[in-house]
């Protein structure tokens, strides 16, 4: 491959891009009331979304559904040809249907949206001519701006499916905005993989319990020794007579007191004041605080707690969870 080649595919890169880019643009400045409309009936629905598109804007709608799903609104996807042969019965009233269609003629939706038309099932359309019997037949219509396709023949879906995806993408987040969408409400939803970790808390990777290495202000190091060996962290807290944190004593400060190290008590080895974390603190804050102060484990202290640690969070926790 010469380089002049390179050059040709890097100009039909930025050539793609540009024409979609400005596709975008021209959906966004052409929207209306419609949309509001349309988000007013996904609000109103009492049971789910029902999502579907034949072809190219099935393969959008089913990202559409997924994003809709993941983001508080009860939603699945239903394959138009399917649906004439049984799947028609994955609707119900209370639900409201969201189809794409670029032409709005695909033969394969007539069942469904004869269907929601019998039912009065509310009805979503989206497609690229205002004229099409799927607009007619909606209650809402969402018109894509009339653009090039990025292959250049226009008979690839490449502008419009880039659309729809985008259009899809604004509903859900006006969906999300409306309902007051946490990010605590996502990892409901997402609780594996990289932005489930994210998203953890302290409280759901910190070890509690008689896991917890804890000794007193007057424990002999004898026994601070043993508590470390046994509860396997390197490391152990000192509470005062009210049960609050009042320090820690690490590998650190064994080396710092090892003359006379078994003669003294907790209290005159432990570092005062530690760095601890709230059990309601997202995991990966604790991973930068460790990061930060270069140490190994945080215990954790609620605020309503008046200062007894009730766990202890290890870095190793937070690598096993996907953080770090």
């Amino acid at each position: 491959m010469t380089d002049a080649d390179k050059q040709i595919f890097l100009e039909t890169a930025r050539r793609v891009i540009s024409i979609e880019t400005d596709a975008l643009q021209k959906l966004g400045t052409g929207l209306g009331p419609e949309i509001g409309e349309a988000v007013s009936l996904l609000l109103a629905a009492k049971g789910r979304v029902i999502v579907s598109g034949m072809g190219k804007s099935g393969h959008i709608a089913r990202k559409i559904a997924a994003t809709f799903a993941s983001t508080g609104t009860p939603a699945h996807f239903v394959h138009p040809a399917e649906a004439s042969h049984g799947d028609l019965g994955m609707m119900a009233q209370g639900d409201v249907a969201l189809v794409l269609s670029n032409s709005g003629e695909t033969p394969e939706l007539a069942d469904l949206v004869a269907y929601t038309r019998r039912f009065n099932i509310p009805l979503i359309g989206v497609a690229s001519r205002p004229d099409s019997t799927l607009i007619k037949q909606s209650d809402v219509g969402l018109i894509l701006p009339k653009t090039e396709e990025a292959c250049g023949t226009g008979v690839v879906p490449t502008t419009t499916t880039t659309m729809t995806l985008a259009l899809g993408d604004a509903l859900a987040v006006a969906l999300m905005e409306h309902r007051r969408f946490t990010p605590e409400n996502f990892r409901e939803f997402h609780p594996g993989g990289k932005l489930g970790a994210q998203l953890s808390r302290v409280r759901d990777l910190m070890h509690d319990g008689d896991a917890l290495p804890l000794i007193t202000e007057t424990t002999p190091m004898t026994e601070a020794l043993l508590e470390i060996s046994q509860k396997g962290f390197g490391v152990v807290g000192v509470t005062n007579a009210k049960g609050a944190l009042q320090g820690i004593v690490t590998d650190g400060d064994l080396r710092r007191h090892m003359d006379g190290l078994l003669d003294r008590t907790a209290v005159e080895v432990m570092t005062a004041a530690p760095q601890t974390i709230a059990p309601g603190a997202l995991a990966e804050e604790a991973v930068g605080i460790m990061n930060q102060r270069k140490i190994t484990c945080l215990f954790v202290v609620d605020p309503a707690s008046d200062g007894a640690p009730i766990g202890l969070l290890h870095i190793h926790d937070c690598l096993r969870a996907g953080l770090g």
